[in-house]
């Protein structure tokens, strides 16, 4: 390793864009959970994770603001869609 590096050449690699609608945010997840989500893309085939945990967080806020009887009439519907497929 030298003792002095000369950085006057240098130039900064490029930056990750930020994505409109997305912030970056640290969270800590039990393991367990970070398993499963990771153990689903993985059976999927491939994926983002990061992207399921997204839309499992999106759909329990959903679930949160319907009320009853639209519940039921959308878990009737996912459900007879897959019974006829």
């Amino acid at each position: 390793m030298d003792a002095e590096y000369d950085f006057s050449q240098g130039k900064r690699g490029e930056i990750e864009p930020i994505v409109a609608g997305k912030t970056r945010i640290t969270i800590r997840l039990d393991d367990d959970v970070l398993a499963w989500f990771r153990e689903q893309v993985h059976a999927a085939g491939g994926g983002n994770y990061q992207s399921l945990i997204n839309e499992a967080l999106r759909q329990h806020i959903q679930q949160k603001r319907e009320p009853l009887e639209a519940t039921l009439r959308r878990v009737l519907r996912e459900e007879l869609e897959r019974v006829a497929k």
